[in-house]
């Protein structure tokens, strides 16, 4: 195999394996609403960093990094959502 097949291969598993890896933290979190281990900061800033590999692979045509981070963004941005809300609950 040429470095023409394996590197869109490479992007390809690691968009798998870090979307992949997101989806059960994902999933426990806004099954159960726990939120009181998550940092809205951290994840104010993760949640703007997909949405700009989105925009990056969106710009590039970049297949694998468009599909990794359409699945991680609403996933990130849910969390965030959740985190905000109970952040707010609690305020008042």
């Amino acid at each position: 195999m040429t470095s023409d097949t394996l590197l869109p291969l490479l992007g390809y598993a690691a968009a798998t394996l870090t979307t992949v890896a997101f989806v059960p933290q994902a999933w426990l979190t806004l099954r159960t609403r726990d939120v009181r281990g998550i940092s809205a900061l951290t994840y104010s800033l993760f949640t703007a960093g997909v949405a700009c590999w989105l925009g990056y692979g969106l710009y590039l045509g970049d297949w694998a990094m468009i599909a990794a981070n359409s699945v991680t963004l609403p996933l990130a941005a849910s969390i965030l959502a959740v985190k905000l809300r109970a952040r707010g609950r609690s305020a008042g």
